[in-house]
């Protein structure tokens, strides 16, 4: 016998659950009479432009959104979600939902069915527990990372900050150090045959100590802003060293120390900035020199590790506390033996040279068996095959006088700079004349002539760059010799006082040997 069963609409209708079709945005297409009869709701009212999400509770929304919606667009279906239906009077409808989407024709649609149930509101308060500790925990951690933001940029304004000032202190220390340096050669001049006088060599140490600390100053501000290029090339590292232990002897004879060099007797090569690698090892060495007592031992020596070649400083000094070590390269830091021995310096020595070791792609450690049992320094670099080697750089000439006679202008704003410059400059034979602003500069080189002008970047009246811009656009100024003098000795200033017409670039306190160089390169041309 056969048994008649309801039509597929009937089924639909008056199915023991709720049925709705929807489309993928959401919007009912079709309901059946149960779900109509749970909500209070007829069919078109629930099909004129609704929601799925609109039955929801404003928690039902929210999951809705969070999980459903994400589970579908993944795999198409969600199983047994409870969830909260809203009855046309605002009470709330349990149920149990589940969704299938599937494609009809060419239309994708959301098979929706609801399940009435009770037994829901422990998971309902665990999961609004749980909602509200999630969203209280990233609410903690947006603060925490704005505020962890601000503090980062509060750091980088502060380090930003600290890097202008040593570079505006370097120059403005500068400034002051030039017309004393100059004076103390000019002493030296005077002097003659008998030699310096004990004063003056003492003034002579200390004004070239400052002058160290202050080029220190300017270096490390260029390293922690990237501004130092290397001009890198194979060299024998045994050069670099000599030299650069021929520099530290006057430290270690002053300290009446000893000085062991110990060198391959091969070329060792690296690929370095010779003068950067130079600036290095004489750093350690006048530290070596300073933290150790009178009549200390000093060790310099290079060899090859493997691919690695390995210089090492050691001496019998005041030692480095254990806790020290970690923290010995960072700058301004300080040991307390050395404060006590009235030895401290500005502690950016370390520094720095860490900067340019790091550049050079190589490291340095300090050891220490602990205060007053000295000090080991170990640097290493990657090491070239024997054959790259080049020959070590060429040391300048020695200073010598120009053999003719030039018309130099010095501009300056400091008075005692221009004074003491000239005087110098008139003892080797040359015809001087000063001014103390661009304008007063201008009015000089035009009526007196000069064949070379020094010339100071920060004057009163307008900056340095401007009045050579000038100097060179007026008659017969392509024939000048310009030599650009200041405290800013950064590699960007070098480049923008060529810009303007400069054809040197010359930092403050001036090396009258390097200038006398120079001098002579104006009468070769």
């Amino acid at each position: 016998m056969t048994v008649a069963s309801p039509a597929g609409d009937t089924l639909f209708e008056h199915a023991a659950c709720g049925l709705l079709l929807a489309r993928t945005d959401g919007v009912i297409v079709r309901v059946n009479a149960t779900l109509c009869t749970w909500l209070g709701e007829s069919a078109e009212s629930l099909m004129a432009g609704r929601k799925l999400q609109d039955l929801f509770t404003i928690g039902g929304r929210v999951f809705h959104h969070t999980h459903c919606l994400p589970m579908l667009q993944v795999q198409a279906s969600v199983a047994e979600v409870q969830v909260d239906l809203l009855h046309r009077d605002r009470s709330r409808v349990p149920t149990l939902m589940n969704i299938a989407r599937r494609a009809e024709g060419d239309a994708v649609y959301d098979h929706v069915a609801f399940f009435i149930t009770v037994e829901r509101r422990s998971y309902e308060r665990e999961l609004m527990l749980a909602r509200r500790e999630a969203e209280a925990a990233l609410e903690a951690r947006r603060g925490a990372e704005a505020q962890l933001q601000a503090l980062n940029a509060q750091l980088s304004r502060d380090d930003r900050r600290k890097d202008e000032f040593l570079a505006t202190l370097a120059h403005e220390l500068r400034n002051p150090l030039a017309p004393v340096r100059n004076a103390i050669e000019l002493l030296k001049m005077k002097a003659g045959a008998a030699g310096p006088s004990r004063p003056l060599q003492v003034l002579e140490r200390q004004v070239g100590h400052l002058a160290h600390l202050v080029d220190d100053l300017m270096e490390i501000s260029r390293i922690t802003r990237g501004q130092v290029a290397l001009r890198r090339q194979p060299i024998d590292l045994s050069h670099a060293i000599r030299a650069a232990a021929d520099d530290a002897m006057p430290v270690v004879s002053a300290a009446h120390h000893s000085l062991a060099l110990s060198l391959p007797s091969v070329p060792l090569c690296v690929d370095a900035d010779a003068t950067r690698l130079m600036q290095v090892v004489l750093n350690l060495l006048t530290n070596a020199a300073k933290y150790t007592p009178p009549g200390g031992q000093i060790w310099l020596a290079a060899s090859r590790e493997g691919d690695q070649a390995v210089i090492t400083v050691r001496d019998t000094g005041i030692g480095i506390p254990a806790q020290s070590l970690g923290t010995i390269f960072e700058m301004f830091s300080q040991l307390t033996p050395a404060l006590d021995r009235a030895q401290g310096g500005l502690g950016i020595g370390l520094a720095l040279v860490r900067g340019l070791v790091e550049l050079h792609g190589g490291s340095i450690r300090a050891d220490s068996e602990g205060e007053g049992k000295g000090s080991v320094f170990t640097l290493r670099l990657p090491a070239l095959p024997a054959d790259d080697a080049a020959a070590a750089p060429v040391a300048p000439a020695p200073a010598r006088a120009a053999p003719e006679q030039l018309r130099i202008l010095v501009v300056d704003d400091n008075p005692d700079a221009t004074e003491t410059m000239c005087a110098m400059l008139e003892l080797h034979g040359h015809l001087t004349r000063s001014a103390h602003d661009g304008a007063g500069a201008q009015q000089a080189a035009a009526a007196f002539k000069p064949a070379v002008i020094l010339l100071d970047i920060g004057l009163p009246d307008m900056n340095g760059y401007e009045v050579a811009r000038r100097l060179r656009a007026a008659p017969g100024g392509e024939a000048l010799f310009m030599v650009a003098a200041t405290g800013w000795g950064q590699e960007d200033d070098r480049q923008r006082a060529l810009s303007a017409g400069f054809d040197h670039h010359l930092t403050k306190p001036i090396d009258f040997a390097r200038l006398q160089l120079l001098l002579a390169e104006a009468l070769a041309r």
